[in-house]
């Protein structure tokens, strides 16, 4: 078993009637690693961050989440690999319109006992924290619904429920899109720090090449990825 964060070995993964969308020999992303992934759209990333989470199957090879096989996993062993061990930050968000700020930070300790027992008993107040952390210090949102914040502070929301309970790996897709260049950067650098604290491994995916100086390491996905995907 890899003692990496996340390993992946001779992946194929072709779409129903389409042809191979991804074909990596090798990649590797080790704990506690920053990690920048650069591609452009439609080029496999949020295919492999499926990959990597258990949502999808491969065809062929093998991806290892923390020294686990996913793909000799039971679907209910992968949703558990899933919420105790990932958080992701989605590109769309995929906030509960109708919960809560507070309501959708807090949301993974719902489904998780592990990242509930790191949180201890103050849930709500981890949540403001990493809220405040975030640049979401007014009270007044927290009781807000998520829909009626604006995109920028929704992602904000979605960052802190990725980062709640310390997970080991934390994935962002594209999750500074609707920020300036001055709130991106502090962004990316508060996502760096809150993962540093609990010693998490940070995988963060975006088509923007200038973003890559704020990681340890950067990859592009079209280097590794043999398979002839659109640009």
């Amino acid at each position: 078993m890899s003692d990496a964060a996340i390993a992946i070995e001779a992946l194929r993964f072709a779409w129903p009637g389409h042809p191979p969308a991804l074909d990596i020999d090798s990649f590797t992303m080790a704990r506690g690693e920053r990690l920048f992934l650069r591609g452009p759209s439609g080029s496999g990333k949020s295919t492999l961050l499926g990959l990597i989470a258990g949502v999808l199957q491969p065809a062929a090879g093998r991806i290892e989440v923390l020294g686990r096989d996913m793909s000799a996993l039971s679907a209910a062993a992968r949703d558990r690999v899933r919420a105790d061990h990932l958080g992701v930050i989605f590109q769309m968000f995929n906030l509960v319109p109708y919960l809560s700020v507070t309501g959708n930070v807090t949301l993974p300790l719902l489904f998780s006992p592990v990242r509930r027992k790191t949180v201890g008993d103050d849930a709500e107040g981890e949540a403001r924290r990493l809220l405040d952390r975030l640049g979401l210090s007014d009270p007044g949102l927290l009781n807000r619904r998520v829909s009626d914040l604006s995109v920028g502070q929704q992602q904000r929301v979605a960052a802190a429920r990725a980062l709640i309970g310390g997970p080991d790996i934390v994935i962002a897709d594209e999750p500074t899109s609707a920020l300036d260049s001055d709130a991106r950067d502090r962004f990316i650098e508060l996502l760096s720090e809150e993962a540093a604290r609990t010693g998490a491994a940070l995988l963060f995916v975006s088509h923007d090449r200038s973003l890559a100086s704020h990681f340890s390491r950067a990859v592009d996905l079209g280097e590794i990825n043999h398979a002839q995907v659109a640009a």
